[in-house]
């Protein structure tokens, strides 16, 4: 996911990606404690990922107080 596919959404929807994404971590960091995790770059990617939703979140916060 890039950070333009993330600025055409709503800020409801970035939400529910957001929340979905930390689902998907902390099932990740769970696989990856019991030593079932294969990809483990995965987790990385995911981390960004929620990082990105953070940032567009924060961006159209900010222009909405404008």
């Amino acid at each position: 996911m890039n950070a333009q596919e993330l600025r055409d959404k709503t800020p409801d929807q970035l939400q529910e990606d957001l929340a979905n994404l930390k689902k998907e971590a902390f099932n990740l960091r769970f696989q990856q404690a019991t030593g079932q995790l294969e990809g483990t770059a995965r987790i990385k990617a995911v981390r960004r990922d929620v990082a990105r939703v953070n940032t567009v979140l924060n961006e159209k916060a900010k222009a909405a107080a404008e």
